[in-house]
């Protein structure tokens, strides 16, 4: 009796649709995603069981570093790395056009009342390529006398500096004064810049300002954001910091009225 045999079928399996669907999904992704800022540092949050997620817009973060984790060279102290404070600004729903905008704002209101109490020969004046290249940067930490010098570098310098946190023109000087209405130091003259310009673009009409509506509403909810409900001005420090470093940015934000802040944490694990 003769073998029966069996007729083969294709294994050829049409992926186009398949590719469709995958590049369709890549795309959706990357222009619904909200990519991480570079920062000077790396510091890793304390953990918390709080799921309320932070504003993508309209947020003023403090960084604070902290000690050297890494490969501490022969001499070095690594807590001298600690306590340096950075400021970054965001706009509204589309930062990149309101983002540039606020921190040109910040850094003019901020230089103005710099100037107001420094002694002559210490004021500073900025071009407008210094200026730019502020807008341009995300995160930012230096003494005002050494802002010039700063952004008439490079945006690859800059970073570059920044991340050395043992450098002593990387971050905003800090201290205890807790004298609104006398000399202030650094970090107290952008908070006073971050409230009088958000409080400006809220009271003020857009077309006084230049700014289209909904730039301007972008700006009216910053303010909101961060003199009511504190959603707008949040604190990233490491979970190793100690608690006196925090407590001195805790006490500067509420000498300047920003008495509501939000501190950045991890989610807690089930493990914790």
């Amino acid at each position: 009796m003769g073998k029966v045999k069996i007729k083969k079928k294709s294994t050829f399996i049409d992926m186009t649709a398949m590719s469709d669907v995958t590049v369709l999904l890549l795309t959706f992704f990357m222009l619904t995603s909200t990519f991480l800022q570079k920062e000077p540092t790396i510091v890793y949050t304390p953990s918390s069981v709080s799921e309320e997620k932070v504003p993508v817009n309209n947020l003023v973060t403090i960084l604070v570093s902290s000690a050297d984790k890494g490969k501490v060279k022969e001499g070095q102290d690594p807590t001298a790395a600690e306590g340096k404070i950075f400021i970054s600004f965001s706009g509204g729903i589309d930062s990149t056009q309101t983002a540039p905008i606020i921190r040109g704002m910040m850094l003019d209101e901020a230089v103005k009342v710099y100037n107001s109490q420094a002694k002559e020969g210490k004021k500073i004046a900025l071009t407008p390529e210094q200026r730019k290249v502020f807008t341009e940067t995300n995160m930012m930490g230096t003494p005002f006398e050494y802002l010039p010098t700063l952004l008439s570098k490079t945006l690859t310098e800059i970073d570059k500096e920044q991340g050395d946190m043992y450098n002593p023109y990387t971050g905003i000087p800090i201290d205890g004064n807790k004298d609104k209405n006398g000399h202030l130091n650094d970090f107290q003259i952008w908070c006073r810049a971050i409230y009088t310009v958000s409080k400006d673009l809220h009271d003020k009409n857009a077309t006084d300002l230049g700014l289209t509506q909904e730039e301007a509403k972008a700006f009216g909810d910053l303010y909101n954001a961060i003199t009511k409900d504190g959603t707008g001005l949040a604190i990233k420090a490491d979970k190793d910091t100690p608690f006196a470093t925090i407590e001195t940015v805790f006490d500067n934000l509420q000498t300047m009225s920003l008495n509501k802040f939000s501190l950045l944490t991890a989610l807690t694990s089930e493990e914790e």
